[in-house]
């Protein structure tokens, strides 16, 4: 990885309700996490575990995150496929927007690329990437020199900008 980050693949998870199978959020994203190296994606490394409060506030259960650092031969595109088809097979349903979650899987960087959304084509970097503690914090640990591709802006003054509503503590 170079200073920026920009050759490296980053990828979010994140849980907030027990899985029927695979128990805890926690043990789900260790499961989803075994399943990417199952189809062509290797796990470099991950951030520590976090809680996180839901973002907006609510009175659902907080949140479990990290972010993957990640190695693959696979497209932005083939990748973001990839992390939607892992979801349906633990059985993500999607409904209201930040609706309490067995599993969420995103493509948050992918070597700096920048595209535009387009149906079912990912959109790089991750569009509300920059507003998250529960991306930003765990991204931080894993690249703390990381910019924003679009932006320029470093990981700390993102960081620094965030409300103090969007808890994030290391567990």
């Amino acid at each position: 990885m170079d200073k920026a980050g920009c050759r490296t693949i980053f990828v979010g998870a994140g849980a907030n309700v027990a899985h029927p199978n695979y128990g805890s959020p926690r043990e789900t994203l260790v499961a989803a996490l075994l399943e990417l190296g199952r189809r062509n994606v290797e796990v470099l490394r991950h951030s520590p575990w976090y809680r996180t409060a839901p973002v907006p506030i609510s009175d659902q259960p907080w949140y479990v995150n990290i972010v993957a650092e990640v190695a693959t031969g696979l497209s932005a595109d083939d990748l973001l496929l990839n992390l939607h088809a892992i979801e349906d097979l633990f059985g993500r349903v999607r409904t209201v927007p930040n609706a309490p979650r067995l599993i969420d899987l995103d493509l948050l960087d992918y070597r700096g690329e920048i595209a535009a959304p387009a149906d079912g084509k990912a959109t790089l970097p991750h569009p509300r990437m920059a507003d998250r503690a529960f991306v930003l914090r765990p991204l931080f640990d894993l690249a703390p020199e990381w910019r924003h591709p679009t932006s320029g802006v470093p990981i700390k003054d993102l960081l620094a900008a965030l409300p103090p509503e969007q808890e994030a503590y290391r567990f």
